[in-house]
């Protein structure tokens, strides 16, 4: 047995497409620099420009579904799973720079990712989620049950009209940041106090 058809019987013993069917069904609309490093789940929704770095796994188990928007970055390390839960990530979000990310929804479960978002450094999402477009999490921040008003994303000059923000480490549960807001803590985010975003980019 060649390497290519040992590496394609592995993938579709754990229940991903092979590198031929992975490259026949995304084509040039996906761009994978390194597609033998790259897992991804039949049914999974990848529109046009996304980008998934080496060592990207999307993987849906069950009665699960994984939907990525258009032109949206997932750096290596990221992985996506969803088992019998849905993910929904919009387009132009950039996720799992420094480190890696984690989003994870189980059984009845919805993670959503706006427009625009950024997740980083390291985190994980699971449980429900709601990550509003230009929301961030920058850190590595678990995050169970969250949301994060909508609003413009961090290239807006005016911080104050930005996604919700979490920054720092440690533990977010039941938390939420309305638009042009933030809570950096180290620990739990529930005990953190919530800022104006100028409050640490001043205008």
């Amino acid at each position: 047995m060649d390497v290519i058809a040992a590496l394609d019987s592995s993938r579709r013993s754990m229940g991903f497409l092979t590198l031929s069917e992975m490259l026949a069904q995304f084509g040039e609309d996906v761009r994978m620099p390194d597609p033998a490093s790259v897992l991804v789940s039949p049914g999974t929704i990848l529109e046009s420009g996304v980008v998934l770095w080496p060592g990207t796994i999307l993987q849906a188990v069950g009665r699960a579904t994984i939907e990525i928007g258009a032109g949206t970055i997932l750096f290596p390390g990221t992985r996506v799973v969803a088992v019998d839960g849905r993910i929904a990530i919009g387009a132009q979000a950039e996720i799992g720079e420094e480190g890696g990310f984690t989003l994870k929804a189980e059984a009845g479960s919805l993670i959503t990712v706006g427009d625009g978002a950024r997740l980083l450094g390291g985190g994980s999402l699971s449980g429900g989620n709601d990550i509003g477009r230009g929301g961030q999490i920058l850190g590595p921040i678990r995050c169970q049950n969250c949301r994060l008003g909508a609003g413009a994303t961090y290239r807006d000059p005016d911080p104050d009209e930005r996604g919700g923000v979490l920054k720092g480490s440690g533990v977010a549960r039941n938390v939420d940041v309305p638009q042009g807001s933030v809570i950096q803590a180290f620990g739990l985010f529930s005990e953190g106090t919530l800022r104006r975003q100028s409050y640490f980019h001043p205008k």
